[in-house]
């Protein structure tokens, strides 16, 4: 099976991405992780990527796609996998499409992470770090004994500049920008889930392995 997470930052496609690896024996091909690796192997691909990255630009889709078709064409990709962050354009769900229908293959499900966006704001503007230790707090969901220190060693909590509410805000308005094609592209094939990101972890998956075992 071939599945496709979407979802905004923030939606947990990468926590369910995990579970369902783990559930489903499937391997996990996280775009963003795949950049990393390739960075710190210095690959041919990577020091492409680089290039574009210093100058501040966007990595073509050209190179991103190369980077996931090598990475698919692994053995433990054979019966399948979940990708996490990737396709992001219709041009590289279209690429996507044509690599696998060469070898007999196809994309099964396209699973959409649905969360309003004020509850997304809520998620990532609450996010802060230990700037000594880098621990994770949430202003909400797991905020420190005292404000502004870390709980195990002190430290001074600072919020990335991701993080900041303008910037997550212009974030999520260019996300929902760029998806919509994605979304519309998914549901002409009759591929795409919504899924109510809303609900607990634990539910999310349920409704994820849920609607996959109808679908097998």
């Amino acid at each position: 099976m071939y599945l496709i997470l979407l979802g905004a930052p923030g939606a947990g496609k990468g926590t369910q991405a995990d579970i369902l690896s783990e559930e489903m024996n499937l391997a996990h091909i996280a775009s963003g992780d795949l950049f990393r690796q390739a960075l710190e192997r210095k690959t041919e691909l990577g020091l492409l990527a680089q290039s574009y990255m210093e100058k501040g630009e966007l990595v073509p889709d050209e190179v991103t796609i190369r980077m996931v078709l090598e990475r698919i064409a692994h053995d433990d990709c054979a019966s399948g996998c979940i990708f996490d962050g990737f396709p992001r354009t219709l041009d590289q769900a279209r690429a996507l499409d044509e690599a696998l229908a060469a070898q007999g293959k196809a994309v099964d499900k396209a699973m959409y992470i649905e969360v309003p966006e004020e509850e997304l704001l809520r998620r990532l503007s609450g996010r802060w770090l230990c700037r000594s230790c880098q621990t994770p707090y949430h202003a909400v969901t797991s905020p420190p004994q005292a404000a502004g220190k870390c709980d195990k060693c002190g430290g001074e909590l600072y919020q990335r500049p991701d993080d900041e509410e303008e910037t997550v805000r212009e974030r999520l308005k260019v996300f929902f920008a760029q998806t919509a094609p994605l979304l519309d592209y998914y549901e002409r094939g009759n591929r795409l889930v919504k899924v109510n990101g809303g609900l607990g972890i634990e539910e999310v998956a349920k409704k994820v392995i849920g609607v996959l075992e109808e679908a097998s």
